[in-house]
C-alpha cells in the first residue's frame, strides 16, 4: 500500500484513477479545490465505502503553502489537476496559466523537500503537439502551442522536465490523447454530442473534419497505473492512446447511430477555432508504453461509446445539454 497524493482528484479521470487506486489497496490524499459549499465534484457520486480510504484535502494549487502541507508523508503524485478547457483558454488565458503552470511549479517545489517521494507523476496533454507533422505521434515530435492552453501544458512540462534534470526528481510525464467516459464534462465533444442528443433537437458541433485518436478513460488509467509502476518510465514522456485516429464527422455520426438518433449535425460558428489554433490530427503511437510496461488500449470505440451512452442517459440531470459549455 502506498500513500498517494491525487491533485485533480473531483475531476473526470482523477476520479476514476482515484476509484482504482483505492480497489487496488491505497490510501489516496484527494486533492480538491476549495469552495464554500464543500463539494467534491465527482468524488460525491462514487459509493460510501470507496471514500472510507479517501482523506479529502481541500485547497488550492496556487497556494504555496497549502501544496507543501498536502504533500507530507506522500510517496507517490499524481498530479492531474489543471484548467483544461481549450475554449475557456481564449476567454481568460491568464487563469490558465496561473493554474497550469504556477500550481504545477508550487507542487514541484514542495515534492523537492520531501523525504518519503518515490515518484512523480504529471498529466499533460497531445494537445501540446499542435497539428501533427507526422503520424502516429510519438514523444520525438516537436511541440507547437496553437492555444494559450496548449501553451500552459508545454510550459508545465517542461518545468516537470527541468525539475528531473536539475534536481533529480523522479518524474514520469504521461500524455494521454483524447480521453473519453463516464463523468467528463459537457465541454468535451463525446459528451457534447451525446447530451444534445438525448435532450433533443439538433447537435451543434465545431470543426467536423480534424482527426481524433479517442481512448476509453479505463484504459487510460490502466495506463496511468502501468507506466507509474515502470522503472524506466522515470524521466520519460509518455504518450497513452489507441493509434487509431476518426474525424469528428464520423465520430459524431457513430455516436448517433448509437443512439438510434436522427439529429441533424450543425456547425455552429462559435464553436470553431480560430483557423491558426485548430489542431487538425491528433494520432497517438503508443509504443513507448507498450514496450515500458506492457500497455495496450482494449476498448473498442463502440464499446466505451455504449457504456458512455448509457451513463450519461442515467445522469443527464446532472448536465446542462441545451448551453454550450467553454
Amino acid at each position: 500500500m502506498s500513500r498517494i497524493l491525487l491533485t485533480g482528484a473531483a475531476g473526470f479521470i482523477g476520479s476514476h484513477l482515484l476509484q482504482r487506486l483505492v480497489e487496488d489497496g491505497h490510501h489516496v490524499r484527494a486533492f480538491v479545490r476549495y469552495n464554500s459549499q464543500n463539494q467534491w465534484g465527482w468524488l460525491e457520486t462514487l459509493p460510501p465505502s470507496f471514500l472510507k480510504s479517501v482523506e479529502v484535502w481541500r485547497g488550492d494549487l496556487k497556494d504555496s503553502e497549502a501544496v507543501r502541507k498536502a504533500v507530507e508523508g506522500i510517496e507517490v503524485v499524481y498530479h492531474l489537476a489543471a484548467v483544461i478547457s481549450i475554449p475557456y483558454s481564449y476567454v481568460n488565458p491568464l487563469d490558465i496559466v496561473q493554474t497550469n503552470v504556477l500550481g504545477t511549479a508550487n507542487l514541484l517545489n514542495a515534492c523537492l523537500y520531501s523525504k518519503s517521494l518515490v515518484r512523480f507523476v504529471h498529466t499533460s496533454t497531445s494537445e501540446v503537439y499542435g497539428t501533427a507533422r507526422f503520424t502516429p505521434i510519438n514523444e520525438d515530435h516537436q511541440q507547437q502551442a496553437q492555444s494559450p492552453y496548449s501553451a500552459s501544458k508545454i510550459a508545465a512540462d517542461k518545468l516537470v522536465e527541468s525539475y528531473h534534470r536539475s534536481f533529480s526528481l523522479p518524474a514520469t510525464i504521461i500524455r494521454p490523447f483524447n480521453t473519453f467516459g463516464p463523468r467528463q464534462s459537457c465541454r468535451a465533444i463525446i459528451p457534447s454530442i451525446i447530451g444534445q442528443a438525448a435532450y433533443g433537437g439538433a447537435v451543434k458541433v465545431g470543426s467536423l473534419s480534424p482527426v481524433r485518436d479517442f481512448c476509453y478513460v479505463a484504459d487510460t488509467v490502466a495506463g496511468f497505473i502501468a507506466v507509474t509502476s515502470a522503472e524506466g518510465a522515470v524521466g520519460k514522456v509518455v504518450n497513452l492512446g489507441t493509434g487509431r485516429g476518426i474525424t469528428i464527422e464520423a465520430l459524431a455520426k457513430t455516436i448517433l447511430k448509437l443512439m438510434g438518433s436522427n439529429a441533424e449535425l450543425v456547425v455552429e460558428d462559435v464553436r470553431v477555432r480560430p483557423e491558426l489554433s485548430e489542431v487538425m490530427e491528433l494520432v497517438c503511437d503508443p509504443s513507448l508504453a507498450r514496450s515500458l510496461s506492457g500497455w495496450t488500449a482494449t476498448y473498442s470505440l463502440e464499446a466505451g461509446l455504449q457504456e458512455t451512452i448509457a451513463w450519461m442517459r442515467d445522469n443527464l440531470h446532472r448536465y446542462k445539454p441545451e448551453f454550450y459549455n467553454i
